[in-house]
């Protein structure tokens, strides 16, 4: 992946990630644990990619 790439990607945090899908932010960390979606972030700050997410619902 290029730092291009990387720039692009809207972040958001687990609340958000868990509004965007219609589910709990607990659904949103066992996806996260399983590698269904990428976590980034350190270990106090989780984030995910919003267009990754989007592309799950469609």
């Amino acid at each position: 992946m290029t730092a291009a790439s990387t720039a692009r990607r809207r972040m958001v945090p687990t609340e958000l990630a868990a509004l965007a899908m219609g589910v709990s932010e607990a659904t949103i960390r066992k996806w996260a644990s399983r590698g269904k979606i990428t976590r980034f972030g350190g270990p106090q700050r989780a984030q995910y990619d919003l267009d990754e997410l989007l592309a799950m619902r469609r």
